[in-house]
């Protein structure tokens, strides 16, 4: 499985779509984006701290993992670090697999997985 992890201190832009072969079926593509409520407290926006080896080495091991479990052919990964404002994007997925159940199994459990084990921090920012 091709796999990019990328991280950013500046606004995602989402990549051309690429297909690596004409068998893919499934292009899911997933943004995550800054509510303005966090803990029902209005807020500018938040700010992402990362320990970026850490967090490359345990989304590499996830994906491995992942990969055999639901078997796709591409993950991109972006996360942005520092502040994000209200309304725009702190993570991108993109997951290209031959069949739609694998990659929609893939992205729900990645996105558990990276909430739970990899080392990325979020902190909101009160008005």
């Amino acid at each position: 499985m091709k796999t990019k992890i990328e991280f950013t201190h500046v606004p995602i832009v989402m990549p051309p779509q690429s297909f690596a072969s004409h068998e893919i079926g499934a292009a899911l593509e997933f943004a995550g984006l800054v509510r303005e409520l966090e803990d029902g407290n209005k807020i500018p926006g938040l700010h992402y701290e990362a320990h970026e080896p850490m967090a490359r080495k345990e989304l590499e091991k996830i994906f491995q993992e992942l990969g055999v479990k639901h078997p796709c052919e591409e993950i991109y990964f972006s996360h942005r670090l520092g502040f994000v404002p209200v309304g725009e994007a702190s993570l991108f997925i993109r997951i290209n697999a031959k069949h739609r159940q694998a990659a929609l199994a893939l992205m729900a459990e990645l996105i558990d997985r990276l909430k739970q084990d990899v080392p990325i921090w979020k902190v909101s920012q009160t008005c």
